[in-house]
């Protein structure tokens, strides 16, 4: 190893260990905290946060943003929003929330990961800024707020044209919603995060309309009508002009493979392709366009046809059903909520009939990992459910889960170390099976260290390294 590698990778061990240092105590609130206390912890955790920002000289409002929320298909669509405006020749930062693999990957310009050195010197010098902060009697930041603040520090100081920024969870109490964007993008309302969020649809749809601002226009695929209507009336409660998109009057799905699916744009009567394989992914392409026009004031216009064309071919994100291998076809996508598992079965037929189907399932406590489980047991033939790791984050207990698959009458064992489960399906399989990865994003991001490690993403910059990988042939 090169001195400059080994200095490289000293530099992205020393800022993730500082982001990792900021973790302190549970990251939810304690057990029985009602509604309106859960509320006031996150508006405190926002007002810190704005009161900082504020501080540092608002480095949030030095480019344009596009903010993306929802309960599913967030990141995909922030993904195609960034790789369009990347091909229309804007500098665009993309923020991503979670990583899977190192934490580089929540920072992005034009498709690439924020290098080491670059990455280091922005965590060192925000800490310097923090200090600063509270010397004058500001409290320090908590992970999340120093994660949020960092991300609009390095796309000023990297001088973005425009920047695309994901929520985190929710939307009216995330931390990012200390932004003023040009465009609010609210991709679907499911049940998720139910403690924090609420119990209902409704619930949820609060939050997420709370991401709509004064005047600004906002972009929707959500057509429930409950859950619409709550984003209709915060919409016209901001004067905000609201753009709702309707599976069969505004897009269609024409086909979907490995490679991608293929959209017909019935506003404009033309047919696009996308390069994120998944028939969801035909809704989130729809709405990035819809973003991406709404952004029409920006220095070059109107962005062509042939660029949104190009931008959504060209979009890659890693976990989304990701082929990583395809003798046996490895699939990886972090599932990680019942309307989740639904979406990836039905996606699962773009890829093809395998011989069988080995399933390798872990999810965090907090998420409905046996409603999930139901679900991926009538597409099962066999499955080894094991435990995904996060700091300060219990995984589902794998009894119960292996009961659950046993008691839909799929054969199930436990395995709870990640690599030796994917290790165990691979071992089981033939050429024409297929190894399915799902559950926790963690899950997913600890099971890809085995394609791609993450050593390499840092040094190259890219979810895609170029290596060799250690069986099997590579997806292309």
């Amino acid at each position: 190893m090169t001195e400059s590698v080994e200095q490289a990778l000293a530099q992205y061990r020393w800022a993730a260990e500082y982001l990792l240092g900021l973790i302190q105590g549970p990251p939810s609130p304690p057990p029985g905290a009602t509604t309106e206390e859960i509320r006031a912890r996150a508006k405190a955790r926002l007002e810190r946060l704005a009161g900082f920002l504020d501080f540092i000289g608002r480095p949030q409002d030095a480019y344009p943003s596009v903010h993306v929320t929802g309960t599913s298909g967030k990141g995909s669509t922030a993904t195609l929003i960034a790789s369009i405006l990347t091909q229309a020749g804007y500098r665009t930062g993309l923020h991503l929330s979670p990583y899977l693999q190192v934490e580089t990957e929540k920072l992005q310009i034009d498709g690439r990961l924020l290098p080491a050195d670059r990455f280091a010197r922005y965590v060192a010098e925000l800490d310097g800024l923090v200090g600063s902060w509270t010397a004058r009697g500001g409290q320090r930041l908590t992970y999340g707020e120093f994660w949020v603040a960092l991300t609009f520090l390095a796309f000023a100081r990297d001088r973005v044209d425009v920047a695309v920024v994901e929520v985190g969870a929710g939307g009216r109490f995330d931390l990012t919603n200390v932004l003023q964007p040009e465009v609010a993008v609210i991709t679907s309302v499911g049940l998720d995060h139910v403690r924090t969020l609420g119990p209902t649809l409704l619930d949820i749809a609060w939050h997420k309309a709370g991401i709509i601002k004064d005047g600004r226009p906002a972009v929707t695929t959500v057509t429930d009508p409950g859950p619409l209507a709550v984003i209709r009336q915060e919409a016209e409660l901001q004067a905000a002009p609201l753009d709702v998109l309707y599976p069969g009057q505004d897009y269609a799905e024409l086909e979907c493979d490995e490679q991608g699916s293929r959209m017909l744009d019935l506003r404009r009567g033309r047919v696009y392709r996308i390069g994120l394989p998944g028939h969801f992914q035909v809704a989130n392409a729809a709405v990035a366009i819809a973003a991406v026009e709404k952004l029409g004031h920006l220095p070059r216009g109107e962005v062509s046809a042939e660029t949104i064309a190009a931008g959504l071919e060209q979009a890659r994100i890693p976990g989304r059903v990701e082929v990583v291998q395809v003798t046996p076809q490895v699939v990886l996508d972090g599932a990680h909520n019942p309307d989740k598992v639904g979406a990836l079965l039905e996606s699962l037929r773009c890829l093809g009939h395998p011989r069988r189907r080995i399933v390798v399932y872990g999810v965090l406590e907090g998420h409905d990992a046996t409603a999930m489980a139901q679900q991926l047991s009538a597409a099962a033939d066999q499955v080894v459910v094991t435990a995904p790791v996060a700091v300060q984050r219990e995984h589902a207990p794998l009894e119960l889960l292996v009961e659950t698959f046993q008691a839909q009458g799929c054969p199930a064992v436990a395995i709870p170390e990640p690599l030796e489960a994917v290790d165990w399906a691979l071992e089981q399989a033939e050429p024409d099976d297929q190894v399915l990865v799902t559950g926790s994003l963690y899950l997913v991001g600890q099971a890809r260290e085995r394609w791609y490690p993450a050593s390499e993403i840092v040094l190259q910059c890219s979810c895609w390294p170029l290596i060799t990988t250690r069986q099997g042939e590579r997806a292309s």
